[in-house]
């Protein structure tokens, strides 16, 4: 096998029609802070960062936004949604005492699958489909050996 070069996570770009209110939503609810703005041919581009995580805000003039329902489009060669981890979603939706993160499914558990794993979908601005979950843990290797 050829020696591989190092790769890391970079970023997703999302394009918003209403930037500020995407940048709004996720510094809001998920910590997003502004990490770096590009003006270039009258267009605004604005990076977003987490700890290494990144999203690329691109003004867009497009009509309607996929159909995201549940927890996200099935289109092929589109995302279903975005992931992130967090240690308890319960507590991620406790900050939201006035009811206005919108919520388009769960919260569920998924605990007969890997016991301590919930999951809560929300919708940005723009529709995109975000998922919170809590206890992800990956397959026993010998376990996943067996399954090939």
């Amino acid at each position: 096998m050829p020696n591989r070069p190092n790769i890391r996570w970079s970023h997703v770009g999302l394009n918003c029609r209403d930037q500020q209110a995407t940048e709004e939503f996720y510094t809001r609810w998920l910590g997003f802070r502004r990490a770096r703005v590009v003006e270039a041919d009258g267009s605004r581009v604005v990076f977003l960062r987490h700890g290494d995580v990144y999203l690329e805000l691109f003004p867009t003039t497009a009509g309607a936004a996929l159909d995201t329902e549940a927890d996200g489009p099935q289109n092929p060669g589109i995302a279903r949604h975005l992931a992130f981890q967090v240690d308890d979603v319960d507590a991620f939706l406790s900050v939201d005492a006035a009811g206005e993160l919108p919520v388009s499914l769960g919260p569920l558990t998924f605990d007969e699958f890997i016991p301590g794993w919930k999951t809560v979908w929300v919708t940005d601005p723009d529709g995109v489909v975000v998922e919170i979950s809590q206890g992800y843990t990956d397959q026993a290797a010998e376990e996943l050996a067996r399954i090939a």
